[in-house]
């Protein structure tokens, strides 16, 4: 195995950046973040194996868990916060978890990432089982909670995975799935919030609308059980309904209303 460099922290390929004008800012920025998608392209075979393995066990009862410290916990609990609204899944079935609990996703906790066993208590919290998936999220690869979380998830029978942006890192000969995301050294040095926190988000993304697509929560390319919580998808969820029951957009808003969902009233009016 090639010997483990934190990519992460390599000096930017852009230097003197004070003296930058704003527009030269935001360019050098900009070409930073066109390498994250072809990043992300890469490691498409591992997100396949990962979504393929979590819709056996979600089809089992199985839940789906991320956990990360600073910026890779907050898109972890992003990620998992989304779906419901958008495809009508309990709340108990992906949960994200940060370092320092709920409070640091607005505002740091020091040092809770050095915390090696906090992790797994904050799993156990939810009566984890081997049913249940634990995907560590983590730039540098090398986060205490994170790879404390990973390894005693493994010896407890969980299926891990994990997001790193650093090859060949502690975290990625860690876990069962490796997910390593090489986007190269970061506009300010270091500073993973940029392409590689982008490139989570993608990789984040990607697993979670592939992994609600293979239970059945998408019809076509529609989202038929997201929740109506707004008028803006209840308008989303009414055009659905008259494109695909040709029917008018009064008639369908008062079918979706009483049925509750657009897959509910397409099941019922085509009875």
């Amino acid at each position: 195995m090639a010997e483990f460099k934190k990519i992460t922290e390599q000096a930017s390929l852009h230097d003197h950046l004070e003296q930058q004008s704003t527009g030269a800012l935001l360019r050098g920025i900009n070409q930073e973040d066109k390498k994250v998608a072809e990043a992300v392209g890469k490691v498409v075979p591992q997100l396949e194996k990962l979504v393929d393995a979590l819709a056996v066990r979600f089809r089992k009862g199985g839940r789906l868990f991320y956990i990360g410290a600073g910026t890779s916990g907050r898109l972890g609990i992003l990620d998992a916060s989304e779906i419901p609204p958008t495809f009508g899944m309990p709340h108990d079935r992906v949960i994200g978890l940060i370092a320092g609990g709920d409070g640091a996703i607005r505002k740091a906790v020091e040092f809770a990432e050095d915390n090696t066993i906090q992790a797994w208590k904050d799993l156990m919290e939810f009566n984890i089982n081997s049913n249940d998936t634990v995907v560590g999220i983590a730039a540098s690869g090398t986060t205490p909670y994170v790879l404390g979380g990973v390894k005693d998830a493994k010896e407890n029978g969980l299926l891990t995975a994990g997001i790193t942006n650093n090859p060949g890192s502690p975290l990625a000969t860690s876990v069962d799935i490796p997910i390593e995301i090489e986007v190269g050294p970061e506009f300010v040095t270091g500073s993973t919030r940029m392409k590689s926190g982008t490139s989570q988000k993608l990789a984040l993304n990607m697993i979670s609308t592939a992994l609600m697509i293979k239970i059945g929560r998408v019809k076509g390319n529609k989202m038929v059980d997201m929740q109506l919580s707004n008028n803006k998808l209840v308008d989303r969820g009414t055009r659905y309904l008259v494109e695909a029951l040709d029917m008018d957009y009064a008639s369908a808003e008062r079918a979706l209303k009483k049925y509750g969902s657009v897959r509910e009233a397409i099941s019922q009016l085509k009875r």
